[in-house]
């Protein structure tokens, strides 16, 4: 006989799966996978940022499994970070619109899972890039975990079932580089390569950095080279969006 929805045992209570990721072949081979793990149920799939923030505060899940590159409109980072900020109350009102999200908050409700009183999504990354750019600004928004997307099955759905309770799981090469920082934290950017990154912010090139700043290009790249691994990134695109995440550009 099924239990009232207030006497649910919680332990026996499938954990709710969002899935995020813009490419649809991936979620399908994501959604065969997670299909196959007892206890785990895939309540809805997001191509972008904007659909997935929508969705987590429709259907609130449990966990919304978060890649990071989204192609346009906004990345996983940012779509982390909202989603890590919804309440109870947003979840009430963006439910309240239209009849499939009403329906949706009945549905809730009568299972024991009033969208109104719980609280925000877990969010775990499951993602290939791995610097430590990446890393640090998916925790800092938010994520409980962040996992690559090499690691088995068995350690994909631990780590849903450990978000969905609150813990954190970081797939190994990641804990190492987090260890790593934690233990030799970067020095910070001089004077020079703090130049050299604001001239970069403009979208210059090396030579026009270079007479810019009355430098040769070699000495930019040389000062490129130490920015990029301060920042923990290797791209140009990457050094200005780690700097402006870091407040470094005016």
């Amino acid at each position: 006989m099924t239990p009232p929805a207030g006497d649910r045992d919680p332990a026996h209570t499938p954990v709710r799966v969002l899935l995020c990721d813009d490419h649809a072949v991936v979620r399908a081979g994501l959604l065969a996978l997670l299909s196959s793990a007892p206890g785990i149920e895939v309540i809805g799939e997001a191509g972008d940022g904007e659909e997935a923030v929508a969705l987590a505060a429709a259907l609130r899940p449990d966990v919304v499994l978060m890649d990071l590159q989204l192609g346009s409109g906004i990345d996983g980072i940012e779509a982390t970070r909202r989603i890590a900020g919804l309440t109870g109350q947003d979840a009430e009102r963006d439910a309240e619109h239209g009849a499939e999200r009403e329906a949706q908050r009945d549905a809730e409700r009568d299972s024991g899972r009033d969208v109104a009183g719980r609280g925000a999504p877990h969010v775990l990354v499951l993602t290939t890039y791995d610097t430590d750019a990446d890393i640090n600004r998916a925790i800092e928004a938010g994520a409980t975990g962040y996992l690559l997307k090499a690691e088995r099955p068995e350690e994909l759905f631990s780590a849903i079932r450990a978000a969905a309770a609150g813990r954190s799981t970081l797939s190994a090469p990641v804990a190492h580089r987090v260890l790593a920082q934690m233990r030799s934290p970067r020095p910070g950017l001089t004077d020079r390569e703090l130049d050299i990154l604001g001239q970069l912010a403009r979208g210059l090139s090396n030579r026009e950095i270079a007479r810019a700043l009355f430098i040769s290009e070699a000495t930019v790249k040389t000062h490129l080279g130490r920015i990029y691994d301060k920042l923990g990134v290797d791209t140009r695109a990457g050094a200005v969006s780690v700097a402006k995440e870091q407040r470094l550009l005016p």
